[in-house]
């Protein structure tokens, strides 16, 4: 069996679900389905869950949200229309929607968690009609029946360990099951749903549950890049590429594969295979285990924006035992994750997500770190972006910092901050937000030529 998952921009329109549909029964191994919500039919668009956040934000202020609503099912008419799905189909997203805006789900984060799950429950019901209506036998499964526990943290679920083994037959049924992505439920019954993005992860995990061949991530490129295309001209595809090298990769802004989709299927031993909705034939990018690599040979570059990093200096730092620990746990008891922590002799640094670390967030944290940890000195510097060369075969490969460092130092950038990984595939580099998009080109040029 295949889990195959589209994506938004791979079910925009009645066009784009056609494809979608010839994709699915073209390869009888492809029965079990994921679907995000409806994305941009062209670059001034908006997405459907864009449009039920916006539908929901109205319904919270205004107590009515008419005008939003008719067009989110305006955006499920035209598919259902032009496709030739029964108008019962239709009814049933617009009465699940109200059915939505009326209910009282005890706080906003789930009404509003409750909202954004409409997107790909609604699409992946339309899909099954889609394709019963093209004479093949499909059937809608609802992640609740099915058994799809996460985490009561809305907005950012993760999955809970028993969803494999209720999972495990999802793809019993003898013909498509389709399923909607990005979200689950948690174990008192509440809609919760992933990161945004999260499909990819719903498709992991049901891959993962039932032991399929391959994970086929579909989407609007080809094939991953070594490189961001719109940055880098006629950037090189990357036919093979490890599970670590993207999750890196993903984690440093490239946004053909979810992050956290990778876990599920790395601990399961089961292939990704990134490929394209618009060109179903070209081989795409396998994400795979182990793979052959060239000694001093690099795989891919990238960055990401919208970190901010919490400098703390205090005398004689490194001899105080548990100073470190005790720093973290105020970011943790102030609910907030941190992504690297730099360190010399008497000073620190923490870098965090900016977007989390609020004004509020801020005046908290460095107050307890001036007042529980006695620091000489705590401050703040944002817009800093995080920069990434990463290989496999950059492992024990001397002269790899050099080329980079010389590669910023030729484009005249700054580096605010340097670490690496002890697996050596990684190296990351911090840089003021605006050099961004130089930095990668800078790198690129460096060890892609």
């Amino acid at each position: 069996m295949k889990v195959c998952k589209f994506g938004g921009s791979s079910l925009a329109d009645a066009g784009q679900v056609a494809k979608v549909c010839d994709i699915i029964v073209a390869d009888p191994d492809r029965r079990l389905v994921v679907v995000s919500a409806p994305g941009k039919r062209d670059r001034n668009d908006t997405k459907v869950t864009d449009l039920l956040i916006a539908c929901a934000n109205r319904k919270l202020t205004d107590g009515a949200a008419q005008e939003e609503l008719d067009t989110i099912v305006g955006r499920y008419a035209e598919i259902q229309e032009a496709l030739g799905v029964e108008a019962s189909y239709l009814e049933s997203i617009r009465a699940d929607l109200e059915e939505r805006l009326a209910t009282d789900f005890g706080s906003d984060e789930r009404f509003m968690d409750a909202m954004k799950a409409a997107g790909e429950d609604n699409c992946a019901r339309l899909v099954a009609g889609v394709l019963n209506a093209r004479g093949h036998k499909a059937r809608y499964v609802s992640p609740k029946d099915a058994g799809m526990v996460l985490s009561d943290d809305y907005g950012n679920a993760a999955v809970l360990p028993e969803s494999y083994d209720n999972l495990a037959n999802v793809g019993g049924f003898d013909g498509i099951t389709v399923f909607p992505g990005f979200f689950g439920y948690t174990r008192d019954g509440a809609i919760a749903t992933f990161p945004r993005g999260g499909s990819d992860i719903t498709g992991s995990i049901l891959a993962a549950a039932v032991k399929a061949e391959v994970y086929e991530n579909f989407t609007d490129v080809d094939s991953v890049c070594a490189a961001d295309p719109g940055l880098v001209p006629d950037v090189a595809p990357i036919p093979e590429i490890t599970y670590r090298e993207m999750r890196e990769l993903a984690y440093a802004g490239f946004g053909v594969l979810h992050d956290e989709a990778i876990i599920p299927a790395v601990h399961a031993g089961i292939p990704i295979c990134i490929k394209n909705t618009n060109s179903p034939d070209a081989p795409g990018t396998r994400i795979v285990l182990k793979r052959e690599h060239v000694s001093g040979r690099a795989v891919g570059v990238a960055a990401s924006a919208g970190f901010c990093t919490v400098n703390v200096s205090k005398y004689l730092m490194n001899r105080e035992v548990g100073f470190g620990r005790k720093l973290l746990q105020i970011f943790e008891e102030e609910r907030l994750s941190y992504e690297h922590m730099p360190s010399g002799i008497d000073d620190v640094s923490v870098i965090v997500q900016q977007d989390t670390f609020t004004d509020e967030a801020e005046a908290h944290v460095l107050a307890r770190i001036r007042d529980e940890l006695e620091a000489d000195e705590v401050s703040v510097e944002r817009g800093l972006a995080l920069v990434m060369v990463v290989g496999e075969g950059m492992h024990f490969t001397v002269g790899m910092a050099a080329k980079a460092t010389k590669a910023f130092a030729d484009a005249g950038i700054n580096i605010e901050m340097i670490n690496q990984g002890a697996s050596e595939i990684s190296m990351m580099f911090g840089v003021k937000a605006e050099d961004r998009e130089k930095a990668v080109r800078a790198l690129y040029g460096e060890f892609f030529g």
